[in-house]
C-alpha cells in the first residue's frame, strides 16, 4: 500500500493517489488535468478504480467527472452533495475496499455541509485520514463559503458550529498516530492560518493547530468567523460546476481561440472595445505600452485567484501574454479554475497607444501629503502593519466596486505589500478615475 500526494502550489493543493497491494488506485479530490494520476498509474502498472471528492471545492475544479468518464473510475461522494453526476453514495458508515486497503467515510460537515473525510485501514489498523477542507495543518476550514450559490444559503455561524461537533466528535477521536491530508496548505483562501506542512498527524494537530484546543462552542465560533480572507468571485461558480461536473481539461483548453500576434494598431483594432484585456506582462513592460481597457494581472504565483477575484465568471476578457509559450500555460492555469470558455480570445501583445505615469519617488517621499494614498492591501494587512498615516484602505478585492470613494483632487498612489497587487490595482484606477495614478510597485519595501 502506498499514499502519493500530488501538489499544485499555484493553487496550494494536495491531492492523493492510494494505490494498493493488487495494483488498484483511488484518488482523493483530484486537480482538473488528470495527467499526474494518468503516468502514476501507468508507471506502477495500476488501474484508477475510484475517486473520492470530499466535497465539491470552491477553489479550483476537479477532474472526477472526466476520470470517469475515460477510465471507467466511480466517483464517491456523499449524498447530501446533490451530485448531478454518476455517483456512488459514501456517507458516513459506508467503505470502499481494494486490495489491502479500506477506506471509510466520515461526515465532517463545518466547511460545507456535504463535506466528507476519507479514514484509510490498513492490516486492521486506522493509519490516515483525507480531511478535505475540514482539518487542515494548523488550521481548520472556513465556514462562509456556501452563503451564495445556486442552491444553498447556509450562513457562517450554522456550518461554525458543526465544524466544531465535527473536530471534536468525529477527527479528533481517531488515534495520536494517523496521519492527516488535508486539501490544502498554506496560501490557499479556504482558511486563514494554514501551516506550510503538507501533512501532520492528530496528535501534533491537537498540540498545535489552534481550532483543535480546548474552548466553548461559542467561543469556537467567534474564532473562526472572525477575519476570514475574502471571497473571490470565482468560488460560488466553481462549487456549482464541480457538482455538475466539468468537461475534459485537454478538449476545453483546445477551444480557445489564440495564436495571434497584437503588434500594431490595424491588429489592435480588430479587439472589440468592450472586451476588458487581461495584460499578463511584467508591469514595467505594461507600463510602458498597454491598451485601453486593460487590467494588469501579471503571470505570477497566485495568478488564476486574482483573475478569479477580479473578474466575475461569464465576463468575457482577452488574454494578452508576452509569447505564445506563456499564453498555453496561462491558459492551463486559467482552466484550473474553470474560467477556460470566457476567454475571448488569447494573444502576444507587443503594442498600445496607452502608457501609465511614473511616480517620482523622491518628490514623493518629500510630499507624501500631495498625493492621495490608497493601500489596496486586505484590511486585517493594513490593521496589523500600517505604512501611511493617511491612507485610505480599499482592499482589491473591493477596488472596482468602491472606486469612487477615492477623492482626485490630488496625484494617486497605489501600494500593497510587494507590488504585485498594485500593478494591478493601479491598472483598474487608470481607467476609471479622472486623476494620475501611480503604482508605488516594490518600492514600497523602502517605506517598512
Amino acid at each position: 500500500m502506498k499514499i502519493e500526494q500530488f501538489e499544485d502550489t499555484n493553487l496550494s493543493h494536495y491531492s492523493y493517489a492510494i494505490l494498493s497491494d493488487n495494483r488498484e488506485i483511488v484518488l482523493i479530490d483530484p486537480a482538473r488535468d488528470p495527467k499526474s494520476y494518468y503516468d502514476y498509474a501507468l508507471a506502477n502498472e495500476a488501474k484508477i478504480i475510484g475517486v473520492i471528492e470530499t466535497h465539491p471545492h470552491a477553489d479550483f475544479i476537479s477532474s472526477h467527472l472526466q476520470i470517469h468518464q475515460e477510465t471507467g473510475a466511480k466517483i464517491y461522494v456523499s449524498t447530501l452533495l446533490s451530485a448531478g453526476y454518476p455517483f456512488v453514495a459514501f456517507d458516513e458508515g459506508a467503505a470502499l475496499e481494494f486490495g489491502d486497503v479500506k477506506l471509510k467515510s466520515l461526515n465532517t460537515p463545518g466547511h460545507s455541509p456535504d463535506s466528507i473525510s476519507v479514514v484509510l485501514e490498513h492490516k486492521s489498523k486506522d493509519i490516515a485520514v483525507f480531511t478535505g477542507d475540514t482539518l487542515f495543518i494548523g488550521d481548520c476550514g472556513r465556514p462562509d463559503l456556501r452563503e451564495k450559490g445556486e442552491d444553498l444559503n447556509l450562513k457562517r455561524e450554522e456550518l461554525a458550529k458543526k465544524m466544531y461537533s465535527s473536530l471534536r466528535n468525529k477527527l479528533m477521536l481517531l488515534d495520536d498516530d494517523v496521519a492527516v491530508y488535508p486539501a490544502h496548505g498554506a496560501g490557499t483562501l479556504c482558511g486563514k492560518a494554514l501551516s506550510k506542512a503538507n501533512s501532520s498527524t492528530i496528535a501534533a494537530e491537537k498540540l498545535t493547530n489552534w481550532s483543535l484546543r480546548e474552548m466553548s462552542e461559542s467561543e469556537f465560533v467567534t474564532a473562526l468567523t472572525a477575519d476570514q480572507p475574502f471571497i473571490p468571485k470565482y468560488f460560488p461558480y466553481d462549487v456549482d460546476l464541480n457538482k455538475k461536473g466539468a468537461p475534459s481539461f485537454d478538449e476545453s483548453v483546445q477551444k480557445v481561440v489564440s495564436g495571434r500576434i497584437v503588434d500594431n494598431r490595424e491588429q489592435a483594432a480588430l479587439l472589440d472595445p468592450e472586451v476588458l484585456i487581461v495584460d499578463t506582462r511584467d508591469a514595467d513592460i505594461y507600463k510602458k505600452q498597454h491598451l485601453t481597457n486593460s487590467i494588469n494581472i501579471m503571470d505570477g504565483e497566485k495568478f488564476e485567484t486574482w483573475l478569479g477575484t477580479l473578474v466575475a465568471p461569464g465576463d468575457l476578457f482577452y488574454l494578452a501574454g508576452r509569447s505564445n509559450e506563456t499564453l498555453t500555460a496561462l491558459i492551463e492555469r486559467i482552466a484550473k479554475i474553470g474560467y477556460e470558455p470566457f476567454i475571448r480570445e488569447a494573444f502576444v501583445l507587443d503594442a498600445g497607444d496607452e502608457k501609465s505615469d511614473i511616480l517620482n519617488l523622491n518628490t514623493f517621499k518629500e510630499d507624501p501629503a500631495a498625493f492621495t494614498i490608497v493601500d489596496i492591501r486586505n484590511s486585517s494587512e493594513a490593521r496589523e502593519k500600517p505604512v501611511f498615516e493617511d491612507a485610505i484602505n480599499i482592499p482589491l478585492p473591493e477596488l472596482a466596486e468602491r472606486s469612487e470613494e477615492i477623492p482626485t483632487n490630488k496625484p494617486i498612489v497605489v501600494h500593497c505589500a510587494g507590488g504585485y497587487r498594485s500593478a494591478a490595482g493601479s491598472s483598474l484606477l487608470e481607467s476609471r478615475l479622472d486623476a494620475k495614478v501611480y503604482d508605488l510597485s516594490e518600492d514600497i519595501k523602502k517605506f517598512y
